[in-house]
């Protein structure tokens, strides 16, 4: 991650509510609610979040559990769980790594039918 960490919920730290985050944000803990970054949210590997994510990027090694929309990029490291849809222009997950839901990337791409693709 090229930014700096402005905020950063610790191993030990709850956080229940909204939370929205100008800059990056780096989660050890546990979060429940809502989660809105301008930069880039990272969820370490003892990171938990029970929420909906609105942010411009995400490194995922915890779990999350709520659906997930970034701007720019999604990263699923080989020992994140993500239970939710995604949404996002680039899609990153490694061999390990557990998702459990729908993928929408880049709405601006023409979708081809079926019939129309030669081999």
């Amino acid at each position: 991650m090229a930014e700096n960490i402005n905020t950063v919920v610790g191993k030990d730290a709850v956080f229940d509510g909204t939370l929205n985050v100008q800059g990056s944000l780096r989660v050890d803990g546990k979060v429940k609610g809502s989660v809105k970054c301008s930069e880039t949210i990272s969820i370490g590997p003892d990171g938990k979040v029970e929420a909906d994510i609105h942010t411009k990027s995400a490194v995922i090694t915890g779990r999350v559990d709520g659906n997930l929309h970034a701007s720019e990029r999604i990263e699923l490291q080989a020992k994140s769980m993500v239970n939710g849809d995604i949404k996002t222009k680039s899609l990153v997950v490694e061999q390990g790594a557990v998702f459990h839901g729908a993928c929408k990337m880049n709405d601006n791409l023409p979708v081809k039918s079926a019939d129309k693709i030669t081999k």
